[in-house]
């Protein structure tokens, strides 16, 4: 009787030892597709999102899709808006990793939320009438015109601070018809008519080719607007943030933005 049990029991033993054998396999198979998982999500893509003044919108735009090409695994969305929009965000909390602004002045304002700004670009006022000037605007006093409606961005724009900084210069008086928030807004104007002249950069004109003329502000009287570029302190993608920083001043993205009418910072 005793070598009956003793037979069951290493029978039973041999079965148990049978059945723990896949088990063992299927745990470690668990542990490799743990590894696995992990090694995808450490190649998973890296989405920035950059907010930018609203006259980099065109070229930002080629320059996002030649960025994505040149760094596979990064995506970067643009969130254009006048930079004082951008402040307000900035200082709200809005998630984004890097941030581009047309002035110098709002980009100090920020310090306590960025890293060191980097200038990339700059830029000029032109003043934009609809297409074949009909109102024969020649130079800044025209705008003066009480029977010329003229469109100009809001003083806390830093397109519009220019304006004002260039119009005060020459003691010239304009009372605009409508102020705007950011230089696109200022632009629509004039390519829909409702404006018969606005001051914009020389780079959102050259956007509207067919809508509208751009009338050149002699140096002696224009203001010349910089771009500087920073990382965002809150970015949950801070080396992926400064990486793109840095590339707005190499070669390439330099030729895309002079192609486009800015100048060199």
């Amino acid at each position: 009787m005793s070598s009956i049990l003793t037979g069951r029991r290493a029978a039973t033993a041999l079965v148990t030892a049978a059945l723990l054998v896949p088990l063992a396999a299927c745990s470690g198979g668990s542990g490799d597709s743990a590894k696995k998982g992990s090694d995808a999500g450490s190649g998973s893509t890296t989405k920035l999102t950059v907010l930018a003044a609203a006259s980099l919108t065109d070229v930002f735009q080629k320059a996002g899709a030649v960025y994505e090409k040149e760094h596979p695994g990064t995506k970067v969305t643009f969130s254009f808006a006048g930079s004082q929009e951008l402040a307000a965000q900035v200082k709200q909390g809005a998630p984004a990793d890097a941030l581009v602004t047309a002035d110098t002045k709002t980009m100090d304002g920020l310090k306590a939320d960025t890293g060191t700004p980097t200038v990339i670009a700059k830029n000029r006022l032109v003043i934009a009438t609809g297409k074949g000037n009909p109102k024969k605007v020649g130079a800044l006093k025209d705008l003066a015109d009480s029977k010329l409606k003229v469109v100009l961005a809001a003083p806390e724009v830093p397109v519009g601070r220019y304006s004002k900084k260039v119009l005060d210069a020459q003691k010239l008086t304009v009372k605009p018809v409508s102020q705007e928030p950011n230089v696109r807004a200022v632009l629509g104007k004039v390519e829909l008519g409702e404006a018969d002249a606005g001051i914009v950069y020389q780079t959102d004109a050259a956007t509207a080719p067919k809508k509208v003329d751009a009338i050149d502000i002699p140096d002696a009287q224009n203001a010349v607007a910089s771009y500087p570029a920073a990382t965002l302190k809150s970015s949950q993608h801070s080396t992926a943030a400064a990486a793109f920083v840095k590339w707005l001043s190499t070669p390439e993205a330099q030729k895309l933005l002079q192609a486009a009418g800015f100048q060199k910072p």
